[in-house]
């Protein structure tokens, strides 16, 4: 079996999740999670991680963690040895607790960060009772179904609740702990200090209240590198081209603007240059949506696409867009068939 391809950086932002054996629990109790933090905080002052964001579930984890110095190899080697060395001596048991190494995804910045956040954030909502199992996900992505009232209200209560994740010190429901570092993240959520929490939490309700992608978590745990077409380029290009050719297939770019513009144009079905200034055009407002939701742009870098827009207007249509998706069922279709085509141009290597 190939190893994962790693590629160490200075100050580099990664997403970092691991699977327990053969999908086993790696967590028996909360007193295993809590130890599991407590190596957060060794991850954060020995080897001088920071720790922008988690999720822990019965049988795998999730983080988004940077490395001043370039050290993500060894920290982790320590990490899950220590853990792993801990578990076992704790619950009686011999062999690996993992399946094979963690996984890492080089991420190109802040920007980028935030948006994984979101879908790091609600990975325990994917259930069933929530209806955000797989084919709830599909469902609600493509246009086909909205979540109802009541059941906004019991996913958004289920968040809450959920105490092992890094979502409700975002949230401002609790403190964050010494280790976790939140103020990049909260700047991506709003530039005034005082609104940033308030801020987060009305993203991630209008995600669950809007419908969920289906693919997009899964899409971003089965890459190598989630960021502009430059940046996967760059991380192609400093790839070994032995290693590289064994892995190719697992080398991804996120949605370029050219591709959302294109994806609006075919849905639009009319020229950009006959809407993209046009103010109150659904055409624009799904641009705008899809730029902020698929390219991990700033409000200010999706504005200056149409027209030169402040940053305050961009995020009044975003979020009219969104009340419009909610309201008409024609406008829910159109953007299912968005996600579609994106989906389908998302992962195309380029040539």
């Amino acid at each position: 079996m190939v190893r994962p391809l790693r590629k160490l950086v200075s100050d580099g932002w990664y997403h970092v999740f691991g699977r327990g054996w053969e999908r086993r629990r790696i967590f028996a109790d909360d007193h295993d999670r809590r130890h599991f933090l407590e190596l957060f905080e060794g991850l954060a002052k020995t080897y001088r991680f920071r720790i922008h964001a988690f999720v822990l579930m019965d049988n795998h984890w999730h983080g988004i963690l940077q490395t001043p110095d370039a050290n993500l190899s060894q920290g982790m080697q320590w990490f899950n040895t220590s853990y792993s060395a801990w578990f076992n001596a704790r619950h009686g048991r011999v062999g690996s607790l993992w399946q094979g190494r963690y996984r890492d995804v080089l991420i190109e910045d802040s920007a980028w960060a935030y948006e994984l956040s979101v879908y790091v954030h609600l990975n325990p909502l994917r259930l069933a009772g929530l209806g955000l199992d797989k084919r709830g996900r599909m469902m609600e992505g493509q246009g086909y179904r909205e979540p109802t009232g009541e059941q906004s209200t019991e996913r958004l209560q289920a968040l809450r609740n959920y105490r092992w994740s890094s979502y409700r010190a975002y949230a401002g429901y609790c403190a964050p702990p010494s280790w976790l570092t939140t103020q990049a993240l909260w700047a991506r959520a709003h530039s005034v200090a005082d609104e940033q929490r308030r801020a987060y939490r009305v993203c991630l309700k209008e995600r669950l209240a809007y419908g969920v992608d289906p693919d997009r978590s899964e899409r971003l745990r089965d890459v190598i590198a989630i960021g502009s077409s430059a940046f996967a380029r760059r991380i192609r290009q400093s790839i070994d081209p032995e290693t590289e050719m064994t892995n190719r297939r697992d080398l991804r770019k996120r949605v370029s603007e050219k591709h959302v513009r294109d994806a609006v144009v075919a849905v639009r079905a009319e020229p950009w240059r006959a809407f993209y200034q046009r103010r109150g055009d659904w055409g624009r407002l799904l641009y705008l949506w899809a730029m902020r939701h698929y390219t991990g742009c700033t409000l200010r870098d999706a504005g200056q696409h149409t027209g030169a827009m402040k940053p305050s207007t961009v995020d009044m249509a975003i979020k009219r867009w969104r009340r419009l998706v909610a309201d008409e069922p024609g406008m829910r279709a159109r953007q299912g068939e968005l996600i579609q085509r994106l989906g389908e141009s998302n992962w195309k290597l380029e040539g």
